[in-house]
């Protein structure tokens, strides 16, 4: 894990599951997933959008032409848990992982654009079509 992860999600614990600076004011959890070749335990930190009682997250990977390993691992073994907070306490809830279908994924990831115009821009730079994971309590 790359140290402004393992400080970001540091600071997310600290703080009852808020983080500033880049990501202030911005939903944010963390993803418990599970390597799909290793089977060790991964931890990601990610904005969220928050879909009815679930979690939309974005497999941007700040526009990089392929997507991030945590979506594979989740497309592997849907099975996850995160952990979101309120500002004082964190919550552990488990989820299983659904990658959107376009009808379903259109709305959320252009309502995710016009929220966090930086998502626009990691599209741009990409050509491929960034998919959009929802995390639904099990």
């Amino acid at each position: 894990m790359s140290d402004f992860n393992e400080q970001v999600i540091e600071e997310f614990r600290s703080h009852g599951g808020r983080v500033g600076g880049q990501f202030e004011g911005a939903p944010l959890l963390l993803l418990h997933h599970v390597g799909r070749r290793s089977g060790a335990e991964r931890l990601s930190p990610m904005m969220y959008q928050q879909v009815g009682d679930a979690w939309a997250v974005f497999a941007s990977k700040a526009g990089a032409p392929d997507n991030p390993d945590w979506y594979h691992n989740l497309l592997a073994r849907p099975d996850a848990a995160i952990e979101v907070g309120d500002g004082s306490t964190i919550d552990t809830v488990d989820v299983r992982a659904r990658d959107l279908p376009a009808e379903e994924r259109d709305p959320v990831w252009e309502t995710q654009k016009q929220r966090y115009p930086g998502f626009a821009d990691y599209e741009s730079r990409t050509t491929r079509t960034i998919p959009v994971m929802l995390l639904e309590r099990r």
